[in-house]
């Protein structure tokens, strides 16, 4: 197995690496941006074997990137937040899927994009810059809509 360190490497890509660049991570953050914030939602959406996805969400919670909250006493369960170091991975995301879609396309076109909230409702470009309004956005001024061929796989996995 593939370790999750660079040793000997000193910078900060290297640095952040050996925490987001864990298989399924980003993915993680990924359904958190998008509102799926519960175990099960994350499980059934990503298909990621429960104890690796138990194992990232700890980290993420350990390194301050995702806050658990509780939604149920019985049985226990917790919904997961990202934090201020979280949301300041939102450009990341927002480069890897516009990189994605550019450079891996998929058939039927991007299986998501992203609008500006509000009145606006603007596309936004890779550079977080509503096409609309001309505005530069913060994370919480966009939100992901998806494609209606993701919908369709999602309805088809039970995820809604």
């Amino acid at each position: 197995m593939l370790g999750n360190d660079y040793e000997g490497q000193h910078c900060s890509v290297a640095r952040a690496l050996e925490l987001i660049g864990e298989r399924w991570t980003l993915l993680v953050i990924r359904e958190v941006l998008y509102g799926r914030r519960k175990f099960s939602e994350m499980q059934k959406t990503l298909g990621v074997a429960r104890n690796v996805l138990t194992n990232r969400l700890q980290r993420l919670v350990d390194e301050g990137i995702l806050e658990r909250r509780p939604y149920s006493e019985k049985p226990e369960r917790y919904e997961y937040f990202l934090t201020q170091k979280g949301l300041d991975l939102w450009p990341t995301l927002v480069a890897l899927m516009f990189w994605g879609d550019k450079h891996m396309p998929l058939e039927g076109g991007p299986p998501a994009r992203l609008v500006h909230k509000g009145e606006c409702g603007g596309l936004v470009n890779d550079r977080r810059i509503c096409e609309r309004c001309g505005k530069e956005l913060e994370v919480r001024e966009a939100r992901a809509e998806i494609s209606s061929v993701l919908e369709r796989q999602l309805e088809e996995a039970g995820v809604s």
